[in-house]
């Protein structure tokens, strides 16, 4: 997985209130557009796993 910049959703447009992704190093990092110098490293198979989950509603109960 090479480097990339960050990327934010084409459903964003152009708001500032969301979600970024990039690869760095093999490890995928996800900050919040307006709180930029909080990052969140993680591995793709984690990252994977957790979208699978939300997408089945495994953290329904939390909201």
């Amino acid at each position: 997985m090479p480097n990339s910049a960050w990327q934010k959703s084409s459903y964003s447009a152009s708001s500032n209130e969301c979600v970024e992704v990039r690869s760095v190093g093999g490890l995928v990092e996800l900050r919040e557009s307006d709180e930029g110098q909080h990052i969140l490293r993680t591995t793709p198979a984690a990252l994977a796993a957790l979208l699978h989950g939300i997408k089945a509603g495994e953290f329904d109960h939390h909201a």
